[in-house]
């Protein structure tokens, strides 16, 4: 039986949410990932979306805005994301979302002659610190209710962010999700620290990629997908068919059923 939960995410040509639970539920698939980066979900109307969710039969996950930056320099700004986060994990126990996925920030870097000088590497106190701050904030608003789960987008192999993870997950509120086209893109650095903690998996993106292309259909890139889906179903992982379109992920879907992954 399989084990690994799948969904999709919201799409740019269907941002509504009744539209991607339609969706959804015509692929057979359980949940629809919301996207904060779209002016659509900037507030989590609740209301709304448990609507849909008693119409549908679906549930849903979050994708945290990319932009979000805890840890920066400016203190209103950190601030305002700080408040943005935990009013997303509110909502999130009010809709009984198991899981919110975020991005870590590298931050801004200097240019120079030989080297990329990160502002958080050189000022690592003060990010470990916000660092802190966010697992303590985020443990008080979750309640044990939830679960955040950072997602790799090719920067593991710094090592302030590499410290910061390993932060995260000395908590129980935080595990890690497996963006495998991102890794690929990347040239694998980010494969180490999460098959080091490959305990923590807790959601994946799956998508194809080919070189530096990502989010491409299943089985017109150039990964070892069936690896990756494995590695889900022994780690009981959800997994977002992340596709971008809903053709797209029509033809994936399809890719998954004749492998009888799904």
């Amino acid at each position: 039986m399989r084990t690994t939960k799948w969904g999709i995410p919201t799409l740019i040509e269907a941002p509504d949410p009744e539209e991607s639970a339609k969706l959804c539920r015509k692929l057979g698939f359980s949940f629809v990932e919301l996207n904060m980066n779209l002016p659509e979900y900037q507030h989590i109307d609740v209301p709304l979306l448990r609507s849909v969710m008693d119409s549908y039969g679906v549930y849903f996950t979050i994708h945290l805005d990319e932009n979000m930056d805890m840890c920066g320099f400016n203190s209103r700004v950190a601030d305002a994301y700080m408040q943005t986060l935990l009013d997303a994990i509110r909502s999130a126990r009010e809709l009984n979302v198991p899981v919110l996925n975020m991005h870590l920030s590298k931050g801004v870097y200097f240019t120079l002659p030989n080297k990329k000088t990160y502002l958080y590497d050189m000022n690592r106190e003060h990010f470990l610190g916000r660092v802190r701050e966010t697992i303590a904030m985020c443990e008080e608003a979750a309640g044990g209710e939830v679960t955040i789960c950072i997602e790799n987008t090719g920067i593991y192999a710094l090592p302030f962010i590499q410290e910061a993870v390993e932060l995260f997950l000395q908590s129980p509120l935080f595990g890690l999700t497996f963006d495998i086209g991102h890794d690929h893109s990347a040239e694998g650095v980010d494969k180490p620290l999460l098959l080091k903690h490959k305990d923590r998996l807790r959601h994946f993106h799956i998508h194809d990629a080919l070189g530096r292309k990502n989010h491409m259909v299943l089985g017109t890139g150039e990964l070892d997908l069936p690896w990756y889906i494995v590695l889900a179903e022994q780690n009981s992982c959800r997994a977002v068919l992340e596709v971008k379109t809903a053709q797209a992920l029509r033809e994936s879907a399809e890719w998954l059923r004749e492998r009888q992954f799904i």
